[in-house]
């Protein structure tokens, strides 16, 4: 007689976002595992412009084997400013602040669509199916269960809802937990957006007499309760634009439920709100005749990631502000993380809920913190940080170290003391 190889395990990924597609990706790869992917779209398909990735992203993509298809869309800023992240300047005059240098990766982003392309153009046929919106999960004994509104459920051993910031499974997981349910919440800032043809953003600022050099390298202008981000995108051909203002009136801001999170804006509507910048600032605001209006939400800080079988990454867990560049990468730090303890096929003689929970002690710490510092960065950029302000020698030393922790993230360490809390 003989023997029959021990039967695949069944990962379910619910949304198929980038930190989804990255980690079905990584799991479809290995024989002991069987893994479906369902997408709510009828394609994929992603909201929004660009997406920057720090260098502990830049790993994370790179140890899910993704950083070949990464490279072949990612943006660099150009030689020989290639290793800033970002330069800091005064939103009044452009005046020079600091610069945070990342060597070796400086400013690496993507358009978020053309990355999720494609990495899905690299998922086997048969792994992804569409249309599926989930509803509700239940779990007995050793499976997970997940329901869609066609009426079509799903079975698998352990599920991972990738579904983003607007999780129908979050509820799932923390009423599992026994802990109050998490709704995004609105953080009182909201972000004007736009694309520029770098071209025609250099004819502007010949003719009004400013610096090239401002096009040419990812730029942070700052100023009290307002700040704008430029970097480029698409091999430098346009500049990624994104003018923040936040309203500080209330504690608790509100963003109308009927509102959509995205809308077009005018643009006398977005020159009102930075009516007292300088040229540079001004002149960004100009080129963009048609910006979009974005409201940031974010979660707090979870209780848990998961519950039984059932696992939160991306979004779904952390949805955090956009002040670090670091969402996306955290939805991929969890992805690499899951994937290799997924696929190291002692999982097949493990308990499901024991991998899960060493994912979640192990990622949520460090998630959390990457939440935390990013409202704290939005702070420390508007001058409302408590300690700095707009003390211009301070803020310039406390931008370029503040990120270090954040991009030099040992993920291997993470890895091992995932598996000794396993005893692998």
């Amino acid at each position: 007689m003989h023997l029959s190889s021990p039967p695949a395990m069944r990962i379910g990924i619910v949304g198929g976002g980038i930190a989804g597609v990255a980690l079905a990706l990584d799991l479809c790869r290995h024989s002991h595992l069987h893994v479906q992917l369902f997408e709510a779209a009828p394609a994929f398909g992603e909201v929004g412009a660009g997406v920057s990735f720090g260098a502990n992203a830049v790993q994370a993509i790179k140890g899910l084997g993704i950083g070949e298809p990464y490279q072949r869309v990612a943006d660099r800023t150009p030689a020989p400013w290639q290793d800033i992240w970002f330069e800091w300047r005064k939103g009044q005059d452009a005046s020079y602040l600091g610069a945070s240098v990342a060597a070796g990766v400086g400013q690496s982003s993507v358009h978020r669509a053309d990355f999720l392309d494609v990495l899905a153009s690299e998922l086997p046929d048969g792994i992804a199916q569409f249309g599926k919106r989930a509803v509700r999960v239940e779990q007995d004994g050793n499976q997970a269960h997940v329901f869609f509104t066609d009426g079509s459920s799903h079975s698998c051993d352990i599920l991972i809802a990738a579904d983003g910031i607007k999780s129908s499974i979050r509820d799932h997981v923390l009423e599992g937990l026994g802990q109050p349910l998490a709704s995004p919440r609105f953080s009182g800032t909201c972000a004007y957006r736009g694309m520029i043809d770098s071209q025609q953003l250099r004819e502007t600022y010949r003719a009004r007499g400013l610096d090239e050099h401002l096009v040419n390298v990812p730029q942070m202008y700052l100023g009290l309760d307002a700040h704008i981000l430029t970097f480029p995108v698409k091999q430098g051909r346009l500049i990624n634009v994104v003018a923040f203002v936040s309203d500080r009136s209330s504690d608790k801001p509100v963003w109308p439920s009927d509102a959509p999170w995205v809308r077009n804006a005018s643009q006398q509507e977005m020159l009102e709100a930075f009516a007292d910048w300088g040229d540079a600032a001004r002149a960004l605001l100009e080129s963009i005749p048609h910006p979009t209006l974005w409201a940031l939400h974010d979660l707090e800080e979870l209780p848990g990631y998961v519950h039984g079988q059932v696992g939160l990454i991306g979004d779904a867990a952390h949805a955090m502000l956009p002040h670090q560049g670091a969402g996306a990468g955290q939805g991929l730090e969890d992805a690499w993380l899951l994937a290799r303890l997924l696929s190291d096929p002692q999982i097949l003689t493990s308990t499901p809920a024991d991998v899960l929970n060493a994912y979640d002690s192990i990622r949520r710490p460090r998630a959390c913190r990457v939440q935390r510092t990013s409202w704290q960065a939005g702070e420390l950029y508007e001058f409302r940080d408590p300690a700095v302000a707009d003390n211009e020698p301070l803020l310039g030393k406390t931008l370029a170290e503040r990120f270090d922790w954040l991009w030099s993230h040992d993920m291997q360490s993470d890895l091992q003391s995932a598996r000794a809390q396993l005893g692998w």
